[in-house]
């Protein structure tokens, strides 16, 4: 942390509870003074209650990381797939149909508050049912491309992360040079895939893994769209698969039989798997160094800087590296 830092401290510290419920209210809502901290790190998400009605969800922007543009292209995603009657969580938008709100310099969005539990991923009627849902969103998404979001691509997620990293005092030196070679290995193996696989790229959730997939009794509904991009299909079903090879195999096998049935799936993506997950690792790292500034990133990942930390997670890139070289897993 830079000295500048240290004085002026992170723009979050000024996000009091007394700034949160003026926003809310500036937004026409008229709050009871209850809030709860929902869990997210990348921006504040708190649940808010109001007088005489449901409490609503507010999400408060990171400040500097998305354009308006951005923001409100993952909005109109959001709302577009509602219109659809697609279970996504969208926002709320005001008489004026803004869905973006500003106050003292924070950037906001409230979204209804809608609960559920983790889906059952062993049920292979429930991945079906997720496999539908995704091909509606995919549907949906391949009909015009993302303007002012990232493209998920191996520069942005890969090489831009370990240029951060190798600068980071947060990755210790006796295992840099280690981590930092493997990480450059792994990524040109990923860049050749790319760049061999002309796929189609299309508007994602782009998070899609289970904790952002909520089930009730009416079924699934998605939530945070937050991470939304333009990318391959690949990138929307493969967090959802676990276990060894054959386990995979079947989980792919039911998410296809419900996605195929809204939209085409193109079985060459499946070779981008193991270098999606191999983006996902590095970038999880770069992006816990990034954060470190903020105070909430070391009081939730107080091993994140150690040396067993970086041991562990060169022994991971180092199981990554022989996953790339097994075939992709095969779905007819």
């Amino acid at each position: 942390m830079t000295k500048k830092a240290e004085v002026l401290g992170h723009p979050y510290d000024r996000l009091s509870p007394d700034l949160i419920l003026d926003a809310v209210e500036s937004a026409g809502f008229e709050v009871d003074g209850t809030l709860l901290p929902l869990n997210s790190y990348e921006n504040r998400v708190l649940q808010v209650g109001l007088e005489e009605k449901p409490p609503l969800v507010a999400k408060f922007y990171r400040p500097g990381r998305w354009t308006d543009k951005a923001i409100l292209e993952d909005h109109a995603f959001s709302l577009e797939l509602a219109e659809q009657e697609i279970p996504v969580v969208p926002p709320l938008r005001d008489g004026d149909g803004r869905s973006l709100f500003e106050h003292q310099g924070f950037r906001f969005a409230l979204y209804p508050r809608q609960g559920g539990r983790g889906p059952n991923l062993e049920d292979p009627d429930n991945l079906e049912w997720i496999g539908r849902f995704i091909g509606r969103i995919h549907a949906v998404g391949a009909s015009q491309p993302f303007r002012h979001r990232e493209n998920l691509d191996v520069d942005s997620l890969g090489w831009q992360s370990i240029r951060w990293l190798r600068d980071s005092p947060l990755l210790p030196a006796e295992i840099a040079g280690s981590y930092l070679g493997l990480a450059e290995d792994l990524l040109t193996s990923v860049s050749r895939t790319f760049d061999e696989l002309d796929f189609r790229p299309l508007r994602l959730h782009g998070d899609c893994h289970p904790g952002n997939i909520l089930w009730t009794d009416l079924g699934p509904h998605f939530v945070d769209m937050d991470d939304c991009r333009n990318g391959p299909a690949i990138q929307d079903l493969w967090m959802l698969l676990s276990g060894d090879r054959q386990e995979m195999t079947g989980q792919l096998a039911e998410l296809l039989e419900g996605y195929r049935q809204f939209h085409d799936f193109d079985p060459r993506e499946l070779a981008l798997i193991e270098p999606l997950r191999s983006l996902r690792l590095i970038h999880y790292n770069a992006w816990l160094a990034r954060r470190w500034d903020d105070p909430a990133f070391p009081r939730a990942f107080p091993w994140f800087g150690t040396s067993a930390y970086w041991q562990e997670q060169l022994a991971i890139l180092q199981q990554q590296k022989e996953s790339l070289r097994q075939p992709p897993l095969m779905v007819f």
